[in-house]
């Protein structure tokens, strides 16, 4: 659901990498999910963050207390090191705490993660701290895009009721990121996407270009 978002973990060279930190009250859950699969919560050693709303990024701080290395866009690290308004707390009614980013990376950028190559795709709009990160496995094109796109049955949008969100360059995001090709996306919520994921976010393009100009 919208209380917490999903976060997604990569069994890397170097230790596992986890996409998101979830709302922070089901850190154990994950844990257990992992635990599930053979991987344990100890490897993990690097958290990448999508952007700063409370669903997504309010359990850093209890993931950097266990000494793993966060990293996110310099918008997103910015908001989540102030734990203000950003952060959207006000929609769950709870208090975020801040925590500085261990890693700022910028647009365009690609960073070794673990012995990953992750590519860094701003895609500012529902937050001006939305990322996508894109990396290759197991001969698979994959995307983690946190919110960017709405999830199959509920809209073609993320919530638009953040602080910093912004229809004009959310609209940008869209037509930028419906140029990329993937295999698979990894969305904010709800399900995977695994059959030509291009297809929906020009879906989400179409319609912000019918409803927003």
């Amino acid at each position: 659901g919208y209380r917490d978002g999903n976060s997604y973990v990569l069994e890397a060279p170097g230790g596992l990498i986890l996409f998101d930190a979830g709302c922070g009250d089901t850190l154990e859950q994950i844990y257990a999910n992992m635990a599930y699969w053979g991987l344990s919560a100890d490897d993990i050693k690097a958290c990448v963050l999508t952007h700063p709303h409370f669903d997504h990024a309010a359990g850093a701080h209890f993931l950097k207390a266990r000494g793993v290395s966060l990293i996110a866009h310099r918008a997103t690290a910015e908001a989540v090191a102030s734990g203000d308004e950003r952060c959207c707390g006000y929609l769950y009614h709870k208090t975020f705490t801040p925590c500085e980013i261990d890693q700022v990376v910028a647009d365009g950028e690609t960073v070794d993660v673990l012995g990953i190559s992750l590519s860094v795709m701003h895609l500012p709009g529902h937050s001006m701290g939305c990322t996508a990160y894109l990396f290759d496995w197991e001969g698979k094109r994959v995307c983690v895009s946190g919110d960017v796109i709405g999830t199959l049955l509920d809209g073609h949008f993320g919530w638009s009721g953040s602080f910093d969100f912004d229809k004009n360059i959310y609209l940008k995001s869209l037509i930028r990121f419906a140029r990329v090709d993937t295999d698979i996306m990894l969305p904010g919520h709800g399900m995977i996407y695994f059959y030509k994921p291009r297809r929906r976010v020009e879906e989400a393009m179409n319609m912000a270009l019918i409803e927003w100009r």
